[in-house]
């Protein structure tokens, strides 16, 4: 059974299995490495972890592709027809639903041109990549925990007053924007707070209410970032 499994691929060209193996796995830690960068370098306001999952899982999926083909035109031709008819028929709005797509097309690929080891090593590749991601929750970020919204209608060189609340019960803060105009009063100012104490976030609001010059308070929970 095992010999069979091995030796399963029935295409024009024999198969090297360890080559395959080590493809697959020199490509799903190099999607790791790109990911990594993505994440520590990704200062925009759309943030997606389906897009982190995709970096990962794509250069697997390439590999798999690669090998399926193995220099035939005819094959190559079939692949961007079939994907083709499915991006056609269907508007795919999460990267990870595309991955999932070309994944399936290519390992029914594999199948179809009698590569039975490599549609084999293919699935499990991609499947354990898959579980992988979802288990660790990888791509995943939570940089605040809460954002405060309030009126300041002291002097802005008395901000130090508020801050020093904030400081108290924040281990981050980031001032996230702050408006004021002519002709009204006080100013407008939004941040968003890393608790020491996510479950204390009532007790914070209630001493920033009690703050002298602020008013109009409300806080809203931040979710981990994810696509805008």
């Amino acid at each position: 059974m095992l010999e069979s499994l091995l030796h399963g691929d029935y295409g024009l060209q024999p198969t090297n299995l360890p080559a395959v193996i080590l493809g697959l796995l020199l490509a799903f830690a190099a999607g790791h490495v790109m990911a990594w960068v993505y994440m520590i370098t990704h200062s925009g306001l759309s943030y997606s972890r389906s897009f982190v999952n995709s970096l990962i899982v794509m250069p697997t999926i390439v590999t798999l592709v690669m090998n399926v083909l193995a220099n035939n035109l005819i094959t190559a031709f079939g692949l961007m027809a079939v994907f083709a008819v499915v991006r056609f028929r269907n508007i795919l709005r999460d990267t990870l639903d595309t991955t999932y797509i070309l994944t399936v097309l290519v390992i029914g690929m594999a199948c179809g041109t009698q590569k039975f080891t490599t549609a084999v090593l293919g699935c499990a590749a991609c499947a354990l990549g898959m579980l992988y991601l979802r288990a660790t929750m990888f791509g995943s970020r939570h940089r605040y925990d809460v954002i405060v919204n309030l009126h300041w209608a002291r002097a802005l060189a008395e901000l130090a007053d508020l801050e020093m609340v904030l400081d108290r019960h924040s281990r981050k803060k980031h001032c996230a924007s702050q408006r004021s105009h002519e002709g009204y009063e006080g100013t407008d100012i939004s941040y968003r707070l890393l608790l020491r104490d996510a479950r204390r976030s009532d007790d914070l609001i209630t001493e920033l209410r009690a703050t002298q010059g602020v008013s109009r308070v409300t806080s809203i929970q931040a979710e981990e970032e994810s696509e805008m």
